[in-house]
């Protein structure tokens, strides 16, 4: 992600093209290491492409990727006239929580060897 993001930067910047060292150069400013194959890699599979197509295209691929916490809110409505109970266990539930960690707190980890 890092060479990735060093490529954006570079094009962000105003450089249409950058090069290897262009990346190694945004890398190493930032006391990134730079990975010679990784930024040989993505300049081959973007050499000659606009940038505003490759994100576009992004996107519609991140748009097929589902989400994790779909499945709980497809569950609450799906409760029906019991909307109100629904945010009530939501409720309990982080109260529960949040007790269990003060709990868990006191010792604050140092009776693994007691």
């Amino acid at each position: 992600m890092k060479v990735v993001a060093a490529y954006l930067l570079a094009v962000l910047g105003g450089n249409a093209s950058p090069s290897a060292d262009d990346l190694k150069g945004i890398l190493g400013s930032v006391g990134a290491e730079a990975d010679d194959d990784r930024i040989e890699l993505l300049l081959t599979q973007v050499k000659g492409k606009d940038i505003t197509e490759l994100i576009a295209a992004g996107r519609e691929k991140l748009a097929s990727v589902p989400a994790g916490g779909g499945a709980v809110a497809v569950a609450a409505p799906a409760a029906g006239g019991g909307g109100a109970a629904a945010p009530a266990a939501a409720e309990s539930k982080k109260e529960e929580k949040v007790e269990e960690k003060e709990e868990s707190d006191d010792d604050m980890g140092f009776s693994l060897f007691d």
